[in-house]
Order: structure tokens, then sequence, then C-alpha cells
């Protein structure tokens, strides 16, 4: 149907393509906040499931879940709970306004987390938690951040509208811990996206490093295929025409295995590879400025993350090139077996022509063997009917006309045989030709 205002028909992916834009936006924060964050791993199938949880959790408390795959429900006066579905995990965000300092723990029970997760498939793959504090003065307190650790990690965000800072570790109570001192002229709006930015970054580091398990254990394995791909090529090098059977199956066995690990591992490094790239936007979205003695949280993830990565991508290059590699020693035995087989239909041809030639000379000495005995038979048939003739009374000499008849019968049964050699050349021809 026509849209009136525009007189065609509107596209009906425009709106979404619109929204998507605007999809997952941040939470407005005023005053201090204690910030619970939970990501659960699951498996592609188990997102309706989450998704289907938050539903049941909007009707029960009468409102209404838009589409998309987020959702923002207040759970209390003073808590609301963000939910977020991906592709490989569901993000829960409990925003609790008021005392900053409250356990995380008691945020999870006062938003009735037991009860919401009882049927929830998945994991625990991130818990952090964020105590947001604001009207903090030109200078953060410096003993803020309490942790036993001897690394705190930290910035000032904004450039300079407020202070973050961690350890990214897990604690006794489970969860990773964040401060966040906000100045005055840090905004709502802008505290939500620093939180929300910051969360990500936590959740991209660790799907991110979900690669660096599988690239350690693929490291045995890879090497010793390609030890083995090198023995392969050896032989290649100096193998006789028998062995290039056993080396082409060989050959296939090993790229049976590269598949099998290529297939295995590549989907695993490339969303590592794209959860990275978005660990490193966050991070430059944070606008981070240097705090005295400390080291920044791009620094931090520089010296920490950047290493696994560069594991991960060196795994992923190698697995890839040993499959070139396999790829190549294959086209270059099947170009030998090709040749060697080439080689042998020649020499079967040259045999056949051989043969060919020698069966027509075989057959020339038969026709001619065949002229002299029906010219004998001819003959001799010539004979009896001159016998037969003369006992009649004719002057017939029977020897004569079987002598003086000889070379009528010898020209026309050669004219014969020749005519039918030459029809049979003349059909096999085409045939030959074709």
């Amino acid at each position: 149907m026509s849209d009136p205002t525009f007189a065609l028909p509107e596209h009906a992916q425009r709106r979404p393509l619109n929204d998507e834009v605007h999809a997952r936006p941040p939470v407005r924060l005023m005053g201090p906040h204690r910030i619970v964050f939970l990501a659960i791993r699951h498996e592609a199938a188990g997102r309706g499931a989450h998704r289907d949880a938050i539903r049941q959790l909007a009707q029960a408390r009468g409102e209404a879940l838009q589409a998309g795959d987020h959702a923002v429900l207040r759970l209390a006066d003073n808590l609301r709970l963000k939910w977020e579905g991906h592709a490989e995990f569901s993000s829960y965000t409990f925003f609790r306004e008021g005392e900053s300092r409250l356990p995380p723990g008691e945020v999870l029970a006062e938003a009735g987390w037991a009860g919401i997760a009882r049927d929830l498939p998945g994991e625990v793959f991130v818990a952090a938690t964020i105590e947001l504090a604001r009207g903090v003065g030109d200078v953060p307190p410096p003993d803020a951040f309490r942790t036993s650790a001897d690394t705190v990690v930290g910035g000032a965000l904004a450039e300079g509208r407020g202070w973050a800072y961690t350890d990214f570790r897990i604690r006794e109570d489970g969860f990773t811990h964040f401060l966040i001192l906000a100045r005055s002229d840090m905004g709502v709006g802008q505290s939500g996206r620093m939180v929300q930015r910051l969360l990500e970054i936590e959740t991209y580091r660790m799907m991110a490093l979900t690669a660096f398990p599988m690239a350690r254990e693929s490291l045995p394995e890879l090497a010793a295929m390609e030890t083995e791909l090198g023995r392969i090529v050896e032989r290649i090098a100096g193998s006789a025409s028998q062995d290039e059977t056993k080396l082409l199956d060989d050959l296939t066995n090993l790229a049976a295995h590269v598949e099998r690990l290529q297939n295995a591992t590549s989907f695993r490094f490339q969303a590592s590879e794209a959860y990275d790239a978005l660990v490193l936007r966050r991070i430059a979205e944070l606008r981070e400025v240097r705090i005295p003695g400390l080291q920044t949280i791009e620094e931090f993830m520089q010296r920490r993350l950047a290493p696994a990565m560069a594991t991960c991508r060196s795994t992923s290059r190698r697995i890839s090139g040993l499959a070139a590699r396999v790829a190549r020693a294959s086209a270059l035995l099947r170009t030998r077996v090709d040749i060697a087989r080439e080689q042998q239909n020649q020499l079967m041809l040259a045999a056949m022509n051989r043969r060919s030639r020698l069966q027509l000379k075989l057959q020339q000495a038969v026709e001619g063997l065949s002229v002299v005995v029906i010219t004998y038979y001819g003959s001799s048939l010539v004979g009896v009917v001159a016998k037969a003739v003369k006992v009649a009374g004719g002057p017939v000499n029977p020897e004569v006309a079987s002598a003086l008849s000889v070379p009528f019968i010898a020209l026309a049964v050669f004219l014969a045989a020749r005519g039918v050699r030459r029809a049979m050349l003349r059909e096999d021809g085409p045939k030959g030709g074709a």
C-alpha cells in the first residue's frame, strides 16, 4: 500500500535499519549507583530462552517488551534492569541508585536474580560491578580504589570529567570491580556511556580471549602437521613413479586433518578478532587521560590482551598457510601423476599402432592367400564345367579352359578384395577422426 506522504510504498527494512543505530542506548545515571553486570554465554539456540524470560518478567510488571534484542525494565523505584541479547551471550545489567558501596550480591538479591535465572541456559562468563560516585572534586582521593592486587589500572575519563579504576581481577565475591568517580560536570548521559563502555571492554576482552586456549591447544598438532608436510614434500622430490600412489594417500589424509583443524578454529579466531577490534574502539571512546603513577586501561590491554591476540592471529595464519601449502603440494603431486599417466597412455597408443600395423600386414598377406585360394577353386569349377560341356559334345578342352580362367578369376578376386578394404577404411576414417 502506498504511503500518502511519499506516493510510493515504504521499504520494509527502512525503519528497522534506521532504528539499528539507536539500539542498546546507555542508561542515564543520576546520583551514585551500584551497577552489577552479568554476561551469560550460551549456544545460539539459547538466545530465545533469554528473551522469553525477559518477556515474562516484563509482563509480570505490566510492561510491554519492544521488538529488538534489548530492553530496560524497572524492578523497583531505585532498581532497573537492562537486558541485551547477542549472538553468543546475553547480558543483564542491574542499576541500583543510592548507596554505591552496596555489595553486588545484595543488589542481585534485591532484583530477584535467582528467580530470573532459574531456567536460563548458559553459564556466567563475565561478572563485573561498578561503583559510581558523583560530585567528586577536581582531585580524586588517593585511596579511592581499595584492592589487594599489586596492579591498579586507571585513567581520567572523558578528557578529565571523571576517573575510572580497576585491577581486572576476579575477587572473592566472584566479580571484577570498577570504580568511577564522576565530577559534577559529567552529565547523566555521559556517566551512562562511560559505564556502558567499561562493561563492554570487560565483556569483549573476555570474549576475545576465548580463542587463546584454542590457539595454544592447536600449536602442537599444527607443528606436527607442518613437520609431516615437510617429510611428504621431501618424498615427493625424490620419489619414483611407483611411490606416487602412497604419497597421494598420505597427502590426502594430511589435507583432511588440516581442513578439520581449520573448520574447528576459523570461526573462533574470526570472532575473537572482531571482539578485539571492539575492545580497542571502546577504549578509544573513553578518551583517557593518564593519572600519574598508573597504567591507563589502553596500556594494560596493549601489554596483556595484545600478545594473546597476536598468538591467535599467528596461529590462524599458520593454519591457513599450512592449508595453502598442502594444496600446492597436492597440485604438484597430481601434476606428476597426470604426466606419468600421459606417458603411459602414449606408450599404450604406440603399442596399439604397432599392433595395428602388424594386423594390416597380416591382413594383406591373408588377402593375397585368399586370392590364390579363391582363384584355385574358381579355376577348378571352370574345369568341372568345361568337362561337362565336353562330355555333352562341345568343342572344349577342360585343361585349357581352366588355365585361361585363372588370370581373370585372380583379377576379379583382387579387385573385389581391394574394394572391400577401401569400403572398410572409409567407414573407419570418420570414427578415428572423431
